[in-house]
């Protein structure tokens, strides 16, 4: 009997735990800047957060942004966490950033979430930032529901009628729902791409077809339809929001109609008439009628909000509206002088946003056991396993993706978390006692603290299986841990779980253990990861994939402490500040200068601050932004200027070793565009399949869109169609061309992930007829292997090493001859690591690199005086590529932000006259409807946006804001070493030298300036003049 009851207790518990899980939802808010998230959080964490907040003080205290700096500006700067406890549901809330600098703490809240709010204001609509977040959300598979914020906007500040408004909400969500078909059908594209790349041409018709389920029907209804329960309309600063169910119910009694048919019909165009109490359509409505969503819902709004406005006069009707409504305020409420008060206390208790709000989270949004089947191959790709893997080793790598996929939490599932960010926090505020009223010890492990003991270190994670304890061991898995290959000791850690928290904001709750589907805070992680990582309870495990970020950090800074003895305290606040942000980035630059890499200014200035008061606690001096440019080439505009009889004669670069055994020869070409975007947006995939030896490996005979690198070799193949498209003038000839390079990639460049592409050198060259002067039929070509190409699928077959001979000596040669591949690379490296303008890195750039080696000089033995032969080779191969990209025009390219900037007409000129003086390209101007301001597209130079938001608000008294979003890189295509050649030149210029320097060359000169590189610049101005500081009496 005690067996059967206890196995009783157990499945009840295992039902309990499903039930438990079913009634938790994680989600994250995300918006555009200044759109409403953190107001609305107020709100919802007033009404079920267990009274941290009191309600009168939502909206106004700003609970979550507890940093002195986010409650000045009054922007959120990172993502934080609250559990709000709701109708028996658990909602874990995580409020994000929505100021572009801060994209990367949108990326770890969405990561941990099932379920994204997303906020558009109503009057302002969808800006750059709203695309931003909801492809975020998209790229973590994320279930999104609606809210237009600001309605009392339209209101009072826009003065529009209820018809009005519902026309401009209307062409919101319809924006809105736009942006999510456009992924829709980026997805369905990509599927049919694979599928097509995958599938051999032999199998089109036979027992290979492709089922055509397996690709998604493009006809789905709209992500957001009010109808659907989905969208959410709310005025978060008066705390009222609703939907449209609720007046569904309200009407359905007093139409006479069912509530279920009236919430269809108080969307779109449905209209009421009154004379036969019928729902008519469009046609029948013949512009007589109103919508019902105008005529039911807006009108009576518009009616409380202005009555409320009008103060005592209406006072009087403002009382039998709310009587009508059977509300409960009390008189003292309504008797206070501000109107505004009066009306935010009326529409708050009519239609209380709080209820709105998680009422539609629990009702539209899934919890972790619905969420994971569809979020499982984003977290976890699918992986091929080759069948010499043990079978015990594969069905445990099988349960733990089925624990994870159904969200098991029992004792006995393999416990797996995620860690989306480390969180810093003083230690003042850790709890000093446990979970059962225990004191706590807060002796801190050696990476969870700094020297001081004033900060400590908690992991932000969400438990995806099992059950996470206090004093549990985990493994710590890096993005290139293999469980197929467990002894990977840099790539997997053990640690001991010391304590986990449940986050409520600016405090902590300590909590013993923690089960599948909910978001902990875990110290003791604080030496074992230093951004984000993978724990598991087994080392069986495939780590999750890395997170995505919306830009890279480009702005940098030099730093160094005033007091130079403090250099020990600097090095250890900047490891500090490494593991607190996510995405800023520390180096040592080559000078020996510490250099920090943030994503805007708003983002650099808050890493300088947490630097000086809080990791390094010393004083700085900080050196102007350092901007990072990149080099290349202008192939088609040389090849234009190249007169067709001397064209053949500079198509490559010789140079040959200082010991004249290797002669070297480099041809140079431009990327098409498509296909260095390609490479520039894959990086972090680049790096695991170059690093990680093929861990993400190929899916052999997997067709599924999933496979992150079927995916990038379609989209490399894609690329050179899309160039085809771009360029009329580009024959089938040369698209054939670039397909056929890109089964020769023998490496990437620099730091082995570039948009710069090593090609090894044809298979027909190496004869007689191909070889430079000076090498004779003994020497040999170095080859090289398509390595990269081979790990992508873009080729099988693999080149020969070397040409075979029957010379007896040629053996040696040959071994030398492959030895001679590193080199061949590491010259690479270096050449595109460091440009021959500035030393800035090349972009979008093949080489074609041809290294002919002969034999040893007859009586030649010992070592070479001029150093090691693969020293000598590498530093020869470098030369020759950067001397093959000056001989063909070489540019400077600039980063570019997109820019976007709202403001009233009487200021337009003085925005145009901002953006001209920072080199601006206007690309788009349009007028938001309904409104006086014009909106204004350009791109700007990231080396001219700083300062660019102070002046901009100087220059227009505060009306104008600016949004900038990093956007991509763009050739500067003036000539830095400009010299008068045709006569109109010469007419203009004369011989040269009065022409003053262009903007290439004062962008090249500064950065050499600041590296410490040689210029030309004239030292005296006026030679012939003298000049005293001598004062004459």
């Amino acid at each position: 009997m005690a067996d059967i009851s206890e196995e009783g207790k157990g499945v009840v518990g295992g039902e309990m735990g499903k039930r438990e899980q079913e009634n938790i939802r994680n989600i994250c808010i995300v918006a555009h800047v200044d759109h409403g998230k953190t107001t609305l959080a107020d709100h919802l964490i007033a009404a079920a957060a267990g009274g941290v907040l009191h309600a009168k003080m939502a909206g106004k205290l700003r609970y979550l942004d507890d940093r002195e700096d986010e409650q000045q500006r009054g922007v959120t700067m990172k993502s934080s966490s609250i559990a709000l406890q709701y109708k028996e549901h658990m909602i874990n809330l995580i409020d994000s950033p929505g100021h572009v600098d801060f994209c990367s703490e949108v990326s770890s809240g969405v990561r941990l979430s099932d379920g994204a709010v997303v906020l558009v204001d109503a009057c302002e609509g969808v800006h750059i930032q709203t695309h931003a977040v909801l492809r975020q959300a998209w790229l973590e598979r994320l279930t999104p529901c609606l809210v237009l914020n600001k309605l009392d906007r339209l209101i009072l500040e826009l003065k529009l009628t209820p018809l009005e408004a519902y026309n401009r909400m209307k062409a919101i969500i319809g924006e809105v729902n736009n942006i999510i078909n456009a992924f829709r059908s980026e997805k369905y594209l990509s599927d049919v791409d694979s599928i097509l790349s995958a599938t051999p041409s032999s199998e089109v018709d036979g027992e290979g077809d492709v089922a055509p389920e397996s690709i998604d029907d493009d006809d789905e209804p709209d992500a957001f339809a009010p109808e659907r329960g989905n969208v959410a309309f709310a005025s978060a600063i008066d705390g009222c929001a609703f939907r449209i169910d609720h007046f569904a119910d309200l009407f359905a009694a007093k139409l006479g109609a069912n509530a279920a048919s009236l919430k269809k019909a108080l969307w779109g165009d449905y209209y009421y008439n009154p004379k036969t109490k019928k729902i008519v359509g469009k046609k029948a409505a013949a512009g007589k009628l109103k919508p019902m969503f105008v005529q039911f819902v807006l009108e009576p709004l518009w009616q409380v909000y202005e009555t409320g406005m009008q103060g005592k006069d209406g006072a009087e009707k403002l009382g039998k509206i709310i009587k009508s409504m059977d509300l409960k305020i009390s008189p003292r409420e309504l008797q206070h002088k501000d109107p505004r008060v009066v009306t935010q206390t009326v529409v708050a208790s009519w239609l209380p946003l709080a209820d709105t709000i998680l009422s539609m989270v629990i009702d539209c949004l899934p919890s972790p056991i619905t969420a994971l089947p569809e979020r499982i191959p984003r977290l976890l790709p699918s992986t091929f396993i080759p069948s010499t893997v043990d079978e015990e080793i594969r069905s445990k790598l099988e349960s733990v993706k089925a624990a994870i996929e159904t969200c098991d939490g029992s004792i006995e599932a393999p416990c797996v978390a995620f860690v989306s960010k480390m969180v810093a926090v003083p230690i003042e505020t850790l709890p000093r006692r446990g979970p059962n009223g225990e004191m706590v010890n807060l002796d801190m492990g050696i990476g969870d603290t700094d020297s001081a003991q004033r900060e400590c270190f908690l992991a932000f994670a969400r438990v995806f299986s099992g059950v996470l304890s206090v004093g549990s061991k985990v493994y710590v898995l890096s993005a290139l841990y293999d469980p197929l290959n467990p002894e990977q000791g840099k790539n997997v850690l053990e640690a001991r779980v010391e304590a986990l928290y449940m986050m409520m904001g600016r405090g902590l709750e300590p909590k013993s253990d923690v089960s599948a589907g909910n978001i902990v805070a875990i110290r003791g992680l604080g030496q074992h990861i230093l951004k984000s990582g993978t724990l598991s309870t087994t080392p069986i495990c495939w780590p999750f994939s890395r997170m995505s970020f919306q830009a890279a950090p480009i702005v940098r800074v030099a730093i160094e402490p005033s007091d130079p003895t403090d250099m020990g305290a600097l090095a250890r606040g900047l490891r500090l500040l490494n593991r607190a942000d996510p995405f800023v980035e520390v180096s040592v630059s080559g000078s020996g200068e510490h250099v920090i890499a943030a994503a805007g200014e708003v983002h650099l200035e808050r890493c300088i601050k947490d630097l000086k008061e809080r990791f390094a606690r010393i004083e700085l001096s900080v050196s102007p932004p350092l901007v990072e440019f990149r080099e290349t080439a202008d192939i088609e505009g040389y090849i234009a200027e190249v007169d067709k009889t001397t064209a053949g004669q500079n198509e490559f670069v010789e140079k040959t070793t200082p010991n004249g055994r290797c002669v070297v020869r480099v041809h140079v070409t431009r990327l098409p565009g498509p296909l260095v975007e390609v490479l520039d947006g894959n990086v972090e995939l680049l790096r695991d399949i170059v690093e990680g030896e093929g861990k993400k490996g190929i899916l052999q005979g997997n067709i599924s869109n999933e496979d992150p690198v079927s995916m990038l070799r379609s989209n490399l193949l894609a690329a050179t169609t899309k160039a085809e498209g771009e360029n009329k003038k580009r024959s089938d000839g040369d698209r054939n061309s670039w397909t056929h390079k890109l089964e020769r990639i023998w490496a990437l460049g620099p730091h082995r992930v570039g948009p710069n592409v090593l090609l090894i050198p044809e298979p027909g060259n190496g004869g007689a007829t191909s070889r430079p002067e000076g090498v004779d039929d003994s020497g040999l070509l170095v080859r090289g292997t398509a390595h990269l190409s081979q790990k992508l699928g873009l080729t099988d077959v693999v080149e020969d090493a070397s040409s075979s001979t029957t010379v007896e000596e040629a053996t040696d040669l040959e071994s030398e001859a492959r030895n001679l591949e590193s080199s061949v690379v590491s010259g690479f490296q270096l050449a595109t690591a460091s440009g021959p303008l500035c030393e800035e890195p090349m972009w979008g750039l093949a080489f074609s690199v041809e290294a002919f080696v002969s034999s040893k000089k007859d009586g030649a033995t010992g070592a070479d005086q001029y150093g090691p032969f693969s020293s000598q080779v590498m530093a020869t191969v470098k030369d020759a590529c950067r001397a093959a990209v000056l001989a063909k025009r070489p540019r400077i390219v600039e980063a570019q932000y997109f820019c976007e900037v709202v403001a009233p007409a009487e200021h337009l000129g003085s925005v145009y006259g901002v953006l001209g003086k920072r080199r601006a390209r206007v690309v788009k101007e349009e007028m938001r409807e309904g409104t006086a301001l014009f909106i204004v597209h350009a791109y700007m130079p990231v080396s001219e946006s700083f300062g660019f938001a102070d002046e901009l608000r100087r220059k227009t008294s505060g009306s104008a804001s600016p949004q900038l979003v990093q956007s991509h890189w763009e050739a500067l295509l003036e000539d830095p070493f400009f010299v008068p050649r045709t006569e109109e030149e010469i007419e203009e210029f004369g011989d040269g030298s009065s022409v003053v320097q262009n903007t290439a060359r004062k962008l090249i000169d500064a950065v050499r300036r600041r590296k410490g590189l040689p210029v030309e610049e004239k030292l005296v101005q006026f030679g012939s003049k003298q000049r005293t500081r001598a004062r004459k009496v």
